[in-house]
């Protein structure tokens, strides 16, 4: 797996970063100088130098107009852009409200016949009752500040979910076994939920894995992942959604995914564990 699931993202601010010090050299400037004909500050001069800033296109637009080399603003442009579609804070994802982002992701959903989902905290959106979303949505949105739009935000992703019943779309979740004794809610909102991965877990286009945790690690706990036909993977951290699209990446997340299913359990096995958690909220 890459070293951080961000590895991607920081590749290309990593490549802005060098292509602005190589402007910089080649304008025979230095960050002290470059800031005082830019009007800000040395520190951001280096920030921005060492990637620990993103710059804004303003950012860009000065920083060659300084050094005399307009003609590659519009080349640093589409590469900040890329970077920033790589690594979405949630802040930013949550301006709109909860529902937005719920919907916002319903066209890359509808176009991915192969959907990978490896959780490892929680029970997945694909996978959650109502009732087991709107707390964990609710304690989602108070985290993040996010505009208050709970139950359109459950709505939505009630709506998305019937994509598990369409015809032409495959789904194949991993959950790691303490997922299932996470307490969402109060006792009552388990029991439902794990009785509704029962359910869901018996439709054709559903594969539900559990690993339990006396298996053997053939790879250590991850963070919550999604991988969207061989094309793309979304990484889900505290702050941020990480988009991953270098194909090397995304083998390797494809071959963790592997290796995780191979400790996995399914059927029976996966059934008896599910009911054992069910015991906890009785």
């Amino acid at each position: 797996m890459p070293s951080s699931p961000y590895s991607s993202a920081r590749q290309v601010r990593l490549a802005i970063a060098e292509r602005l010090r190589e402007i910089m050299r080649d304008a025979g400037r230095t960050g002290r100088s470059l800031a005082d004909a830019a009007g800000w500050h040395e520190s951001k001069s280096s920030r921005l130098l060492h990637a620990k800033t993103l710059p804004s296109d303003e950012d860009l637009r000065r920083w060659c107009q300084v050094c005399g080399a307009t003609d590659q603003v519009d080349d640093l442009l589409s590469l900040s852009r890329t970077a920033e579609s790589m690594y979405v804070e949630w802040k930013r994802l949550h301006r709109t409200g909860l529902r937005q982002l719920q919907e916002s992701k319903v066209p890359l959903y509808e176009s991915t016949r192969l959907h990978r989902v490896y959780c490892s905290q929680l029970i997945p959106g694909f996978l959650q009752t109502p009732e087991y979303a709107w707390v964990l949505l609710k304690m989602f949105g108070n985290f993040h500040n996010a505009p208050d739009d709970l139950e359109a935000a459950v709505a939505a992703r009630m709506a998305r979910n019937d994509l598990l019943r369409r015809a032409g779309y495959r789904f194949k979740f991993l959950l790691e076994e303490q997922v299932l004794r996470h307490q969402i809610g109060d006792p009552s909102v388990m029991r439902a939920q794990l009785e509704h991965l029962l359910a869901v877990a018996k439709l054709p286009s559903t594969s539900v894995g559990i690993i339990p945790v006396t298996a053997p690690r053939r790879l250590w706990t991850l963070e919550a992942f999604n991988v969207f036909d061989d094309n793309l993977v979304q990484v889900e951290l505290l702050t941020a959604t990480v988009n991953v699209t270098q194909p090397s990446e995304v083998g390797l997340y494809i071959k963790g995914f592997t290796d995780l299913a191979a400790m996995s359990v399914v059927g029976a096995p996966a059934k008896r564990l599910v009911q054992a958690a069910q015991q906890n909220f009785m």
